[in-house]
């Protein structure tokens, strides 16, 4: 095992200790590597074109460079019965009659649910930062995983993982 997949285990572990509404935990990893990170590449890359995802070419370029990617995502995530509405909904019963809707993410999902997934990327991260591992947080990486397959979350970002002697991920022409 190389760095980058010892420092990828650590932030999954990050991800899994990192705080969580009322203890419970709704926050998924998954290592990416090998040929699956070469096709989690060309999603992103195939991904339809906008003005809103011209970036993503470069996101796939960066994700081919990379040694390793961690993807961190909410696979079930009930209301937490907080009747907060933050969900745009009156109270979490309501919410969780709705259904789910299926975009670049299935949604509705609980506000707090997402601030727990949020607080556990900010540990994976951190943790990356730690052993000197540059790191970006992708938005792409999340939905082209969904939309491949590859992860069965309502939602996911993906944060590839690099080492070198310039960051690649913040080098951008």
């Amino acid at each position: 095992m190389n760095a980058i997949e010892i420092v990828a285990e650590l932030m999954s572990a990050a991800v899994s200790t990192a705080p969580k509404t009322r203890g419970l935990d709704y926050v998924e990893t998954k290592i990416v590597r090998g040929e699956e990170l070469g096709k989690l590449a060309q999603a992103v890359e195939d991904f339809p074109r906008t003005p809103r995802t011209a970036y993503f070419q470069n996101n796939a370029q960066d994700i081919r460079s990379c040694g390793t990617l961690l993807l961190v995502g909410l696979k079930s995530s009930p209301p937490n019965g907080l009747d907060c509405g933050a969900c745009g909904f009156p109270d979490c019963k309501s919410m969780a009659k709705h259904g789910k809707v299926d975009g670049n993410f299935q949604g509705p999902v609980c506000m707090f649910r997402l601030l727990d997934m949020g607080i556990a990327l900010g540990s994976a991260v951190k943790t990356a930062s730690m052993h000197n591992i540059y790191n970006r947080i992708m938005y792409s990486a999340g939905v082209a995983a969904r939309r491949m397959g590859l992860v069965d979350w309502d939602v996911a970002m993906g944060v590839p993982l690099a080492i070198g002697a310039k960051n690649i991920f913040f080098d951008r022409k």
